[in-house]
């Protein structure tokens, strides 16, 4: 019974992630081929190839919203990048600014995207360890700023603001300020506490020691 439990086990670790990773790409390239019915019924992939081959529907192309996705983000960044697109998306910008609600759901999503995908911010660049929720019990949490303003100004010393998420979503957490002194900054890359996090901690980074050294870690470099 032992061996056949060792053996359904080794099985389920087989199955059940390629099995959600199946499900969560297949919605993810439905959901995306969803943005093919905004184009005129005469002019749709399977519209054509039905035309063109004489069937009597129209062929459906999996994936093709996909594409269409990646080539209509490729030609934005291409229009976007030279004097007109910029005065373009600045205009944009500013007629969404005098919009009330618009305005602040509009600002948080940028604010975000440039964060996460700006190679030059220092935010979500690091693993952070601290004290949390209180001392002696430590959390996972991520550097998020280093330059705060009045926050800074108001504590009266040199803090961090950390994004501690929340397991094993980790699109959500809370955002708190802690003193330099009391960060401590892991080795491990942010994608491996991520993975660490959605796993409820079972996946643990192994860590490459003979390349840190011994305690005491370093604490969080100011990229100022």
């Amino acid at each position: 019974m032992k061996r056949l439990r060792r053996y359904l086990v080794a099985g389920l670790l087989v199955w059940i992630p390629l099995g959600a990773t199946l499900l969560l790409i297949g919605f993810a390239v439905k959901q995306m081929d969803k943005t093919i019915e905004l184009i005129p019924d005469a002019y749709q992939p399977g519209m054509l190839l039905q035309n063109w081959f004489g069937t009597e529907n129209p062929i459906e192309i999996p994936g093709f919203g996909v594409i269409l996705i990646v080539i209509v983000v490729l030609l934005t960044g291409v229009m976007v990048a030279n004097f007109v697109g910029r005065a373009f998306v600045g205009g944009w910008e500013s007629l969404l600014d005098r919009i009330p609600v618009v305005r602040a759901i509009y600002s948080a999503a940028k604010n975000f995207a440039e964060i996460v995908f700006s190679d030059s911010s220092q935010s979500f660049k690091k693993v952070l360890l601290i004290e949390y929720p209180r001392r002696g019990l430590y959390s996972l949490a991520f550097q998020t700023s280093s330059e705060l303003g009045e926050v800074q100004g108001r504590t009266g010393g040199d803090v961090v603001c950390c994004f501690v998420p929340t397991t094993p979503n980790p699109t959500s957490g809370v955002v708190i300020v802690v003193p330099r002194k009391d960060v401590t900054v892991l080795d491990m890359d942010v994608d491996e506490a991520l993975k660490m996090i959605i796993s409820l901690g079972v996946v643990v980074p192994k860590w490459r020691n003979d390349q840190t050294g011994e305690l005491p870690f370093e604490e969080p470099d100011d990229p100022a």
